[in-house]
């Protein structure tokens, strides 16, 4: 099975409503860390693990995302730019890297996620063996994000979004990076409306693992 990705697709979209003042002006992935944007750091990191090709999901002061990265050539990777112009969820955001991705795996990070540079690599070794790769954290409290829920040979069974209390939960949670097949797209393609009213791809995971 193919493993060796190059291509990687980063989603930088959202406002970050959350950040208040900060991202008025800023996309959420473009406000800096240690000097840096954070997207610059997913980009660098990725690219040290091989990455060269990124499609890079744009919206919210789009402007300011294609203007710092250009082409990318100053990082020596290679970037495009696909712009999503109604936030309803992870599952439609996907099919809009359908035709970049092609035929090919690639790696998927939500643009505002820090992690170890090395982890890239494990991710994307991970999907020799699976059609799909979901990074998860230990945390006690996943009702914030993505409740992960593995069998006993830590494949996942379940993925929960923002579990209320009282509902089943984890002690995974969804760590917004993710490796994949273009068999990703046959199954996004059937997505529904979520009771929260967005195109969720987790909720697709469940039946497809």
């Amino acid at each position: 099975m193919q493993t060796n990705i190059t291509k990687a697709v980063l989603l930088a979209a959202g406002r970050g409503t959350r950040m208040r003042n900060l991202t008025e002006t800023l996309p959420k992935p473009m406000l800096q860390v240690r000097g840096k944007p954070v997207l610059q750091h997913i980009v660098e990191g990725s690219r040290d693990a091989g990455l060269t090709n990124f499609l890079v999901v744009v919206g919210w002061r789009a402007e300011v995302v294609k203007d710092f990265f250009g082409d990318g050539s100053k990082l020596a990777v290679r970037i495009e730019y696909a712009t999503q112009t109604v936030q309803d969820g992870t599952g439609k955001v996907v099919e809009l890297a359908r035709e970049f991705a092609g035929s090919d795996p690639f790696l998927l990070s939500y643009g505002d996620i820090l992690i170890a540079p090395e982890n890239y690599s494990r991710i994307c070794s991970a999907l020799a063996g699976a059609e799909a790769v979901v990074s998860v954290k230990r945390s006690d409290d996943v009702s914030q994000g993505g409740a992960v829920f593995v069998n006993e040979k830590f494949e996942l069974v379940d993925l929960r979004e923002k579990p209320k209390p009282g509902e089943p939960t984890s002690p995974w949670y969804n760590a917004g990076v993710y490796a994949f097949r273009s068999s990703i797209f046959d199954y996004i393609a059937k997505l529904e409306r979520s009771a929260r009213g967005e195109y969720e791809a987790e909720r697709k995971f469940r039946r497809w693992s």
